[in-house]
């Protein structure tokens, strides 16, 4: 392929950007510009017109994915000599060669989990800590090596960023110097280790720069807007005084901070670099222009305004829900009637602010018949809190440990155990994740013993059984359940951005103003995620019956349709109007003899929602039935007969049960 080929297709923004081969470079990518085909482009051409030798170029990306889809490109472009990896795996290759050099020996482990270390350090302190505490603590380890903080000056960096820790910053720091004191016993090190050592090495050792320095003279680095300090002292480390470097990233997607990324580097490349190329992509080719058009309303950080060039699509929906099973309840059914609309259900996502949020999601596809995968987490039954959880609610069931003032209270009690405690939701993401997973199970409880007063420990747990065999979906074709972190990078058809409260996006965690920022973008990266449908929508109450409390997510204002109020879709009823009472009883006596039957708690038949959906609308044929959310395509299948017979007036008890395989 010859240079004038590589540039064909490209828009003028795209042109520039790979026509500017020496650098500074700057490349300000809105998202869905098409930043990956800019810069394998420039790559390309800068090789196929010889002004870099691939053999000394080295694009760095943040994960392995993109650095394989990046040398795949490359190669079809005819640069395959171009060398692409992450900052990891760039410094782990440089240490392999120069360890004996650099370390005085052979190379050490590098440890793959430092979860065992910084629980071994933790005991030694005498630091009581359960497993989610844990991976906090060990990522707050990682933020303080990322942000170049030492465990000595840990505690005043900690509280300059306003962290939110689950042990005091002077704990914090006596647990760092413990754990890099137990890696050094073991003869170990760790990820961020490859980057310190090798950032050292060149600053000390003149014969270990100039080597490096001489293999590598070009450098491009994707997703700019999320390097470390860290990171960046590794790069300043390799360019030397050169100043060959092309930066691509988007500071309207810095998502990581709490991680140690920072958008500053990015931001203030014009600054050290004066006579730097910037070059902006604002041609979204992703989106809709009214889905640009929103995105353009959420952010703030550069001012770069995308220009949408796909064809016109439909207005982004807004959704108020008196509870959260309402809100999924509606979503689930969207999700059914976009996949019998030949929406692929890969191409459907459903994104929320944190994993726990998940389980409601989980259920309603469930009950809507709609296959489901969850990434960037594990399923809600599968979670380890839940399996324990799960193990002595099975215990106390057998043991007859029911409280006296009702099932949730014997949850509660069996969860302290635990340490969870209703008031004391803990700062930080794994454990504060692990305290939502857990108040999801006293939610559950809340709403058995409101379905029937007489519900026990018992019923509980068979409840809990149930829900989890009805869960394991396969994982194929499936509508994808990710939390708004693990969803950037990917890209959907239709996207339904869930849970929008101002307890949760923002976090209710996040006070600073770089912490609201940050959450901000959050709210811009789920967005620019879909391609032709989006909605938004939030809950007023967690559960059914629960005062309705929430607000809407602050980031909403100024975003609604000029036109009113947001669109606010028929709310889910958990009690059936007067006029449809004795329908609606008739339908429990049904189910209740349908699930003894079958040997399973009333839910597995159909939920209490459910039923009072199907004796609000009076369906008259399966078809009418199938419109229901909770009717899917199985239920339907199975159950329609008998439902349509007590609908048009039968005696539950003359109805049979159906038989189930």
């Amino acid at each position: 392929m010859d240079a004038e080929r590589v540039l064909a297709g490209l828009d003028p923004e795209q042109r520039a950007a790979a026509q500017a081969v020496r650098g500074p470079v700057c490349i300000l990518a809105g998202a869905g510009t098409g930043k990956t085909r800019a810069i394998t482009h420039r790559i390309a051409y800068a090789v196929r017109t010889e002004a870099i030798p691939p053999g000394q170029l080295l694009a760095v990306t943040f994960t392995a994915r993109a650095a394989g889809e990046l040398r795949g490109r490359l190669r079809t472009l005819g640069a395959s000599g171009v060398q692409a990896r992450t900052f990891h795996a760039a410094a782990l290759r440089q240490l392999q060669y120069f360890a004996p050099r650099v370390l005085g020996g052979a190379m050490p482990d590098v440890l793959d989990n430092p979860l065992r270390l910084v629980a071994n350090a933790a005991a030694r302190l005498r630091m009581r800590a359960e497993r989610a505490e844990l991976r906090d603590l060990a990522a707050e380890i990682d933020w303080a090596k990322s942000v170049l903080a030492t465990p000595d000056a840990y505690p005043q960096r900690a509280a300059a960023a306003g962290r939110e820790t689950n042990a005091a910053p002077d704990e914090i720091a006596k647990l760092y110097a413990e754990y890099e004191q137990a890696k050094r016993r073991a003869g170990q090190i760790d990820f961020a280790d490859l980057l310190l050592i090798m950032a050292g090495a060149m600053e000390e050792l003149p014969d270990v720069a100039e080597e490096i320095r001489s293999r590598y003279r070009h450098f491009v680095v994707d997703e700019y807007q999320d390097v470390s300090p860290l990171q960046q002292r590794l790069l300043d480390a390799w360019l030397g005084e050169r100043t060959d470097l092309c930066v691509v990233g988007d500071a309207n997607q810095t998502i990581y901070s709490f991680a140690g990324a920072t958008p500053d580097y990015l931001l203030g490349f014009r600054r050290r670099f004066p006579d730097a190329v910037v070059v902006r992509l604002h041609r979204d080719y992703r989106s809709t222009p009214q889905i640009v058009a929103l995105a353009n309303g959420v952010s703030r950080e550069t001012g770069l305004v995308l220009t949408g060039q796909r064809a016109d699509g439909p207005e982004p929906t807004f959704a108020e829900f008196d509870d959260e099973p309402a809100e999924a309840a509606h979503v689930a059914a969207q999700c059914r009637s976009l996949t019998e609309n030949a929406t692929p259900a890969a191409e459907i996502a459903v994104l929320f602010r944190v994993n726990a949020q998940s389980e409601v999601y989980e259920q309603a596809l469930a009950e809507a018949g709609v296959a489901y995968v969850l990434r960037g987490g594990e399923r809600f039954f599968d979670r380890p809190e839940i399996r324990e959880a799960r193990l002595l609610l099975r215990g106390a069931a057998r043991a007859g440990e029911d409280s006296a003032e009702g099932l949730p209270d014997a949850v509660r009690g069996v969860l302290s155990s635990l340490g969870w405690y209703p008031d004391s939701a803990p700062p930080g993401g794994a454990a504060r994740e692990r305290w939502e997973s857990l108040a999801a199970l006293v939610t559950l409880a809340d709403e058995l013993r409101a379905a029937d007063p007489n519900a026990h420990l018992a019923e509980l747990v068979a409840d809990l059984d149930q829900r989890a065999n009805a869960q394991h979906a396969p994982t194929v074709q499936g509508v994808t359940l990710a939390s708004l972190h693990s969803a950037k990078g990917l890209e959907w058809d239709a996207v339904f951005l869930v849970g929008l409260t101002d307890s949760t996006l923002p976090i209710q965690h996040a006070t600073t103003p770089a912490q609201l920022a940050e959450e901000r973008r959050l709210l811009y990266v789920g967005i620019t995620r879909a391609r032709e449908r989006l909605a938004l929508s939030w809950a007023l109450a967690r559960s059914p019956g629960q005062r309705r409390s929430r607000r809407p997510s602050r980031f909403l204002e100024g975003l609604r349709p000029a036109s009113g109020p947001p669109v606010t879709t028929k709310k889910k009823r958990v009690k059936p109007e007067a006029e449809d009472a004795e329908l609606f009883g008739r339908l429990r006596a049904w189910r209740k003899r349908q699930a003894e039957a079958q040997g399973v708690p009333p839910y597995v038949v159909f939920s209490d929602a459910t039923l009072v959906a199907i004796a609000d609308a009076h369906p008259q044929s399966p078809n009418g039935l199938a419109q229901i959310s909770g009717v899917g395509p199985a239920k339907l299948t199975r159950y329609a007969a008998p439902v349509l017979e007590v609908i048009g007036g039968a005696d539950p008890e003359a109805v049979d049960p159906v038989a189930v395989g």
